[in-house]
Order: C-alpha cells, then sequence, then structure tokens
C-alpha cells in the first residue's frame, strides 16, 4: 500500500503562489510516477502535472509556464509549485502515485483563487 499525505492548499488572491506537498509512504514498491490532478464542481478530474522517478515532466497546457512539478526520491515527496494563479485554477488538487499495477491517491487539498 501507498498512503499520500497532501498539505499547503489555501485561499489566495489571482497572481498569488501557493506550493503544494504530497508525502508519499511506501512498504516495498517502487513509486514510478507522481502527479496532481485537480477537480472543480461540475468537471471531471484532470491531470495538472506529472513527474517520473527519473525526472521527465508533463504539464496541462493551460498551466505550462505557472506551475512547476518538482520531486525528492529520497523523501518521496513531491511538489507542486503554483505562482500567477488564476480564478480558473480553483479547484480540489489530488496527489497521485503510480507503482507497476496501482494507483494510489491522496484525499485531496482545496486551492482557491480569489479574483
Amino acid at each position: 500500500q501507498v498512503q499520500l499525505v497532501e498539505s499547503g492548499g489555501g485561499l489566495v488572491q489571482a497572481g498569488g503562489s501557493l506550493r503544494l506537498s504530497c508525502a508519499a509512504s511506501r512498504r516495498g514498491f517502487s513509486i514510478r510516477a507522481m502527479g496532481w490532478y485537480r477537480q472543480a464542481p461540475g468537471k471531471q478530474r484532470e491531470l495538472v502535472a506529472v513527474i517520473t522517478s527519473g525526472g521527465s515532466t508533463n504539464y496541462k497546457d493551460s498551466v505550462k509556464g505557472r506551475f512547476t512539478i518538482s520531486r525528492d526520491n529520497a523523501k518521496n515527496t513531491v511538489y507542486l509549485q503554483m505562482n500567477s494563479l488564476k480564478p480558473e485554477d480553483t479547484a480540489v488538487y489530488y496527489c497521485n502515485a503510480e507503482t507497476m499495477g496501482n494507483s494510489y491517491w491522496g484525499q485531496g487539498t482545496q486551492v482557491t483563487v480569489s479574483s
């Protein structure tokens, strides 16, 4: 099993910044990729950013240049630095970890951007 504990959400004004963290506890499993997804009210969950164990990254187009995903493999922790936040970034953000054959989710953290 992999347990994911997220932190760092909150309320921020448009143009502001937040940093999300997700710490993964693992028992004998190799985590291949970690990422952040988000779900706004009435919308489907969508990929925001993902990073592999090798450091390759992929971003949703609308966050490129504003968000940066990084990973500390020694701490099994993934971060999402969010700059120049917009009201449309408001959502519950979920951490995800992929192992061989399984996908794990955090409990979610609310990010609210006021205009």
